[in-house]
């Protein structure tokens, strides 16, 4: 039986090829996250700037920030592991982009409409 990280697939000329995937990772981060570390406030925001998951089974999923101190730093981006950035004290702080932001509920929006001023 196949480790679920490989995948079979044929080229073109019929014959058989191992495919790695990296579809069983659990990700935190992704490309253009802003974070910040919630016991070094020194360092400011920071932003994902690079991402790598390794395609090789048991291998490591990295992200690479760019801090408001000029530093990158890099860091595990596996949910399931121990070393993981959430775990070491990376939090996302939501201003991602436009997948990030939900539109507010209808009883929000009503409740912020009773608060304006002059209204």
């Amino acid at each position: 039986m196949l480790s679920p990280l490989v995948r079979k697939s044929y080229d073109s000329n019929g014959r058989q090829a191992m495919e790695y995937t990296a579809s069983d990772k659990r990700l935190y981060l992704r490309l253009g996250d802003r974070v910040v570390h919630v016991r070094h406030e020194e360092w400011g925001e920071g932003a994902v700037v690079e991402e790598r998951t390794s395609v090789v089974p048991g291998g490591t999923c990295l992200v690479r920030l760019l801090f408001e101190d000029g530093q990158q730093r890099t860091f595990n981006n596996d949910l399931d592991h121990e070393q993981c950035c959430y775990f070491l004290g990376l939090r996302r702080t939501g201003a991602r982009g436009r997948d990030r932001w939900r539109a507010p509920r209808t009883e929000d929006r009503r409740r912020d409409r009773r608060r304006l001023p002059g209204g």
